[in-house]
């Protein structure tokens, strides 16, 4: 294996229920603690390599996948792919599944956090040992929804369109800039992922009251980080997720947008580092 081949990660590919194929990615130490690093909207699991080039990789097993519609996974032509209560959850569990991961701590980004809601709302949190909400509006409150999330997407969309719209969307990401060959990179495949798709998207919801109700029957350990300058998921979501989950641990970076894990990576590192350590003591005890 080359040294390219080895940053970017042993990939295979697993079947959903529903047969679309998810592209899944693997590094680190093959017997240590088990990390699922599940990315958000209208990203890939490339976003994540500043977790997956950092020292995370010489003590746990990472686990990252491309969600249905983005990076290298399949892209379903029917907007119902997208929708409803059971297809990211039954995602998720697919790939725990065939990656025979037997307690993982799951840490979702944005829409990542949304599709781990899913996952407890439909499968409960008897088969993980912990969650970090990273950047996320678990709870679907209009309020929380700031002036840089992605818009609705026009049926009428030019590509001349679809592409300023990209670039102000990951623009919107960052607080603090990346280089411009992170920010080149990001811009990539943030376009693999089509109108059709990311409209497709924006119909699915969860009723916030169910929500909440599935979000106060979680026992394992919580960690919620978010920047206070988040421009695409207002800094009230976390609370708001506190609230439902008061045994969970509130991490803010201060000087932040929303993506922690990029903009401060060294610091997320050390405390995603802490928080996993921590649900492997818990489930020794």
């Amino acid at each position: 294996m080359t040294t390219d081949l080895a940053k970017e990660g042993a990939r295979s590919d697993v079947r959903a229920p529903d047969g679309t194929r998810l592209a899944v990615y693997e590094w680190g130490n093959p017997a240590g603690p088990e990390l699922v690093l599940v990315h958000g909207f209208a990203q890939a699991h490339l976003c994540f390599t500043p977790q997956f080039r950092s020292e995370l990789t010489r003590h746990y097993r990472l686990v990252a996948y491309d969600l249905r519609g983005h990076g290298a996974s399949d892209q379903p032509p029917d907007p119902a792919a997208y929708r409803g209560n059971r297809v990211w959850a039954d995602d998720l569990a697919a790939v725990l599944a065939a990656k025979r991961l037997e307690r993982p701590v799951l840490a979702g980004w944005s829409m990542g956090g949304r599709v781990i809601r899913q996952y407890l709302m439909v499968h409960g949190d008897a088969r993980i040992a912990g969650i970090n909400f990273v950047a996320s509006q678990v709870i679907e409150d209009p309020s929380c929804r700031g002036p840089a999330a992605p818009k609705p997407v026009p049926d009428d969309q030019t590509l001349a369109q679809e592409i300023e719209a990209a670039i102000a969307f990951l623009d919107g990401c960052y607080g603090r800039k990346p280089g411009e060959a992170e920010f080149r990179r990001g811009l990539a495949y943030n376009m693999r992922v089509p109108a059709a798709v990311r409209r497709a998207i924006s119909g699915w919801s969860t009723d916030a009251a169910e929500t909440i109700a599935a979000l106060r029957k979680v026992r394992v350990p919580v960690l919620i980080t978010h920047g206070r300058q988040d421009a695409v998921v207002l800094p009230a979501a976390a609370d708001m997720s506190l609230a439902a989950m008061p045994h969970a641990r509130l991490s803010w970076f201060d000087d932040c947008g929303h993506s922690p894990f990029s903009e401060h990576a060294a610091r997320f590192n050390d405390e995603l580092t802490g928080f996993v350590q921590s649900c492997c003591e818990g489930d020794r005890a």
